[in-house]
């Protein structure tokens, strides 16, 4: 086949949109016009939703993901559902895909998780792009880190610095190189099981001036980035800012980030697990995530108490309000038992 670029391969991609659906996002369904899916790592679910055929709102194969904000094409999905990290073998794998048949499936296909591209692939990318990676002391991820007021980073060996990590904008533009904070997914027995990525600005200062800076890959469902090792108690939330805060007056607390409010709803309870601190965004997204864990929580005998940020988020009260009254603010939530053993100051 003749090499396309990027723009010609995003639209030979969306004339199919369906059959790339069904290949790469298998845990989803049709609705309608659209592909209804947990998120881009094909996730059981129905946050995010990709468009099969060219209308107003724009053309076949463009997908949002309601939970998190972010959007792309099938280019994009292909990449994240097999983990993939150089364009190039995104777009090999798109023209051998466009190369193939595809007549409408007799039957669904098997989820995600039970073809062996994906769980070979995907965490095999995930753990290369870790081992790529090095620890943040010194590095523009403690910068950043800083800016955000998380200064102590106890038991944070699940994140470390990529000076040159990858990102692709969109199907008209090249791949960019941006220096990122890494973070590995693990499961309950703390195998990598996927990777999150934070992109920064060439200073650190902040985020990449980029459309997406946040984007994970892997396996994902029921797993998090851990801080820490759960016994019988464990702190959760979305996102890896919103767990570290916390984590600044309660460092030795096991905690653990999600990534999203999907998936945190979703995750897997260690066997030992006794009591849950909720850990919420104030959004509909977090409450909604909270209400389905506690109540998954309190259906298999743990107990589940919700903690709340006086502003948005952990990091705003954080930044904004100042270590010692987040401790106070945090102090009045937790189990007496617990401000004792893991609290400082």
């Amino acid at each position: 086949m003749a090499r396309h670029g990027a723009s010609d391969l995003a639209i030979r991609l969306g004339r199919q949109a369906e059959a790339v659906c069904r290949e790469y996002l298998s845990s989803g369904r049709r609705s309608g016009n659209y592909w209804l899916v947990g998120d881009v790592q094909n996730s059981p679910g129905r946050s995010l939703y990709v468009r099969l055929k060219d209308t107003a709102k724009g053309p076949a194969g463009k997908w949002t993901d309601g939970a998190t904000g972010e959007h792309g094409d099938l280019l994009d999905v292909i990449r994240e559902a097999l983990g993939l990290i150089d364009f190039k073998d995104v777009a090999e794998e798109a023209r051998r895909f466009l190369s193939l048949p595809h007549p409408e499936p007799s039957r669904p296909r098997t989820p995600t998780g039970m073809t062996s591209n994906i769980v070979i692939g995907s965490p095999e990318a995930s753990r290369r792009l870790f081992a790529m990676s090095q620890p943040i002391g010194g590095t523009l991820a403690e910068i950043y880190l800083r800016s955000r007021a998380i200064t102590s980073l106890v038991g944070g060996s699940a994140l470390r610095y990529h000076p040159r990590c990858y990102y692709r904008p969109d199907e008209h533009s090249p791949t960019e190189i941006w220096p990122a904070i890494a973070a590995s997914v693990t499961d309950l027995d703390g195998k990598q099981t996927g990777a999150h990525r934070t992109w920064l600005s060439p200073d650190g200062s902040g985020k990449a001036p980029v459309e997406t800076p946040r984007r994970a890959m892997g396996d994902l469902l029921g797993h998090g980035v851990r801080f820490g090792v759960a016994g019988e108690v464990l702190a959760a939330g979305e996102g890896i800012e919103t767990v570290l805060s916390p984590r600044q007056v309660l460092p030795h607390m096991p905690m653990l980030a999600a990534l999203s409010a999907a998936h945190l709803a979703a995750i897997l309870f260690p066997a030992t697990l006794r009591r849950l601190y909720v850990l919420r965004d104030r959004d509909p997204a977090g409450d909604s995530a909270r209400d389905s864990l506690i109540d998954r929580a309190a259906s298999v005998g743990i107990q589940a108490i919700p903690v709340s940020p006086v502003g948005e988020d952990f990091n705003d009260d954080l930044r904004w309000r100042g270590v010692d009254a987040l401790r106070a603010a945090l102090k009045d939530q937790l189990h007496p038992e617990d401000v004792s053993r893991f609290m400082e100051g």
